[in-house]
């Protein structure tokens, strides 16, 4: 079983503390976004877990805590773009903190835990062509050498994305500017010495020796574990996806980062109000169980092909 912690949410930067007792528990309580009354105990030993992405911003609260995660197989999504405060307004300084974080975590956990991603792009009248390739460039000279590769990918305009970045101007880029971007972006990473995928894009870039990406990467883990997974993709996502099957323990609607183009926050006085009764006790990202509220104990097991290892990695 692989975990997502999380698509829907920073969990590494607002609930690490959550979720330190989560593991220490073994075990998570997760809200179905599609019926909230319906919940589904997740099992969170490391006997099941075969293991965790970790999607962030800002890992600083989790990096003096690392050592209790080493009983699992995980590593980091990190995003780090150049955008400023009109588009991360809750993201620190990346010049102070940001940048540091990301040289630390590489350290400590080695840079093949440790995922770039510079998405989403997108164009209007400030982040141009030339400010993204200026400002990639930058941040590749500072955290080229702490990372294997980075994943970019373009902004999908989803009806609450489309209503929020509206202020932003933002000007639908055309194929052309796709593949110009991505022949200058290629360029800068082997300068650099690490390589670029893209996440769920149809665009076919093996011209610039760019592929599509696993963000949840069977692959990876089977390296990082010394030990084959019998996991298939996850036919819940997009069919550009290359993900294999997880389970995401995050919960919609409860990142501060408030970053314009996120997809998972609908509205921000929901997410106030959620974050209001966050409880880092609680086996509930956020609020308590209900009367009303059904919890269902998910049925896990390992993936792990262990006996192959000696042979096949």
């Amino acid at each position: 079983m692989i975990i997502s912690a999380s698509r829907r949410t920073d969990i590494p930067t607002y609930y690490s503390e959550w979720l330190f007792n989560r593991f220490k528990e073994e075990y998570v309580l997760v809200r179905n976004p599609m019926n909230i009354h319906q919940i589904g105990q997740i099992n969170l030993s490391p006997d099941v877990v075969d293991g965790i992405v970790f999607w962030t911003k800002n890992p600083v609260p989790m990096l003096h805590r690392l050592s209790e995660l080493d009983k699992y197989n995980y590593y980091f999504q990190f995003t780090l773009n150049a955008y400023d405060r009109d588009v991360e307004p809750n993201i620190p300084s990346k010049n102070n903190v940001i940048i540091p974080a990301f040289q630390q975590l590489s350290k400590a956990i080695g840079k093949d835990r440790v995922i770039w991603r510079y998405d989403p792009i997108f164009f209007n009248e400030r982040y141009t062509m030339e400010y993204h390739c200026k400002y990639f460039r930058v941040l590749a000279s500072k955290i080229g050498e702490y990372t294997e590769k980075c994943t970019v990918s373009f902004l999908d305009l989803y009806r609450n994305t489309a209503r929020n970045t509206q202020p932003l101007k933002i000007q639908q880029e055309t194929k052309e500017q796709q593949l110009e971007i991505m022949q200058i972006f290629s360029e800068i990473s082997k300068e650099y010495g690490f390589y670029i995928d893209t996440c769920a894009e149809a665009i076919d870039l093996e011209k610039f020796s760019i592929a599509h990406a696993h963000c949840i990467d069977k692959e990876r883990f089977e390296r990082l574990g010394k030990c084959k997974l019998s996991v298939e993709k996850d036919p819940n996502q997009r069919p550009e996806c290359g993900c294999i099957a997880s389970i995401d323990i995050g919960t919609y609607n409860t990142c501060r980062n408030g970053c314009l183009y996120c997809y998972a926050n609908y509205s921000h006085n929901t997410v106030m109000r959620n974050t209001q009764i966050h409880n880092p006790i609680s086996p509930l990202l956020f609020g308590e169980v209900g009367p009303d509220d059904v919890i269902k104990e998910r049925k896990v097991k390992s993936c792990k092909e262990c006996q192959m290892t000696l042979f096949d990695l």
